[in-house]
């Protein structure tokens, strides 16, 4: 799996995600190139923007963390058409520019800040996860998706 925190693993991304056009066809799923942009962006809204969302409660936040962490976090890849948060759910259409624009933004941000800055940090949901945690969530999502528009 890609280190997210590497600067040449962060720019391979960077390459694909400029190989999307606003008319790249999905292999699967309901989203358009923008709203997987867009998509892509939540996770670093979390961390780059918490003040935007609800935390989860009590019981989610214990369901989310002893059930969901440990498929988001480990090193297998997402299955196609795997059901989403409904958090991350992008109804409506976003400029695709601007969604590339920042999603590349915040691949680099994560890339300088460094794997040391997300060591024992605080995830929204799942509570405190190690450096590598953090890099298999990001680098998982990417791949996901860049996969599900064939780049």
């Amino acid at each position: 799996m890609e280190n997210v925190f590497e600067s040449k693993d962060a720019q391979y991304y960077i390459d694909r995600i400029n190989r999307l056009t606003p008319d790249t066809q999905r292999k699967w799923g309901k989203m358009t190139a923008d709203q997987v942009l867009a998509h892509l962006n939540v996770p670093y809204s979390f961390i780059f923007e918490p003040e935007k969302h609800k935390k989860p409660g009590g019981i989610a936040r214990f369901i989310l963390k002893n059930f969901v962490k440990s498929k988001v976090v480990s090193e297998l890849p997402y299955k196609e058409g795997i059901p989403t948060s409904p958090a991350f759910i992008i109804a409506d259409h976003r400029d695709f520019e601007e969604e590339k624009k920042k999603l590349i933004g915040n691949i680099q941000r994560v890339q300088q800040l460094g794997a040391s800055a997300f060591e024992g940090k605080e995830n929204f949901s799942f509570g405190k996860m190690t450096a590598k945690e953090w890099n298999n969530m990001f680098a998982k999502h990417l791949n996901h998706h860049l996969k599900q528009f064939g780049v």
